[in-house]
């Protein structure tokens, strides 16, 4: 398991967490800026999911980053990756508020989309969102899967990453309930590749233990960054070190997979 190991000297610390959360969007610009265009004959990966996965502001001065916005630097291809992520969104609204019609009518034979949601699907306090793990939701990755296909287009299921929850014992527990599980009996009964995001991040955050694995979440300083001038403790959303390592497991996943999609990873 690849991490930095915190520092002693605070100051030092906070220096290199913006080191590391800056320097992958620069370099995301520069991948963009060689490939604005994918040729036509490359396959697209669309990605459809929430905040966890959606592109954000690529600036300096904003931390927060979607594991989706820097999958394509680690792809022989970058121009391949079309991230159509929303923040809060759930299966639930994301279909009905016509993000994925339009997804779909954009696939073309040949392509892939991975679709990992689970977040806003599990929050019983907002009815737009919420969709039950038992019925709805699935119903709604069947639905996604069904549509996927009937554009001669390849779906991949990924199970939600975790949050960062530990206990007073430093243990990690879990926060999504049922949601994993039924992404994994969906994938098996429509016989539809899994990537197991969800396992594969709660042993990551969990090796990393309480304190070191802030450095994946947005845990920062105040008058570190002008977006956040009091600082912040939120341990759902993804700094630029925990964004690149949710793409290192992703493509992990791919290579256990034997997916043709490992062939396009560096």
């Amino acid at each position: 398991m690849t991490g930095i190991q915190p520092c002693e000297d605070p100051s030092h610390e906070s220096q290199s967490m913006k080191s590391k959360l800056t320097s992958l969007p620069l370099l995301a610009i520069f991948l963009f800026a060689l490939h604005t265009e994918a040729s036509s004959q490359t396959p697209s990966i669309h990605m459809i999911g929430d905040s966890t996965m959606a592109d954000k502001p690529l600036s300096p001065a904003q931390p927060e980053r979607g594991w989706g916005q820097l999958l394509p630097i680690y792809l022989k291809h970058p121009e391949m990756v079309r991230n159509h992520a929303k923040n809060g969104r759930s299966t639930k609204s994301f279909i009905d508020e016509g993000l994925w019609g339009r997804v779909v009518d954009s696939l073309k034979g040949g392509d892939w989309v991975i679709i990992q949601f689970g977040h806003n699907d599990e929050k019983k306090e907002s009815p737009e969102r919420f969709a039950d793990a038992s019925t709805t939701y699935r119903e709604n990755l069947r639905r996604l899967i069904r549509e996927t296909k009937a554009k001669g287009a390849h779906p991949i299921l990924a199970t939600p990453i975790v949050r960062r929850r530990f206990d007073r014992d430093d243990k990690l527990f879990e926060t999504h309930g049922d949601y994993p599980e039924a992404v994994r009996v969906v994938a098996k009964e429509t016989e539809v590749p899994l990537m197991d995001l969800h396992e594969r991040t709660r042993a990551m955050v969990a090796d990393y233990g309480s304190s070191r694995s802030k450095s994946l979440f947005l845990w920062i300083d105040k008058d570190l960054f002008p977006s956040a001038p009091q600082g912040k403790q939120d341990d759902t959303h993804l700094s630029a070190e925990g964004a690149s390592r949710v793409c290192e497991l992703a493509i992990d996943e791919l290579r256990r997979l034997q997916h043709p999609l490992a062939a396009f990873a560096k």
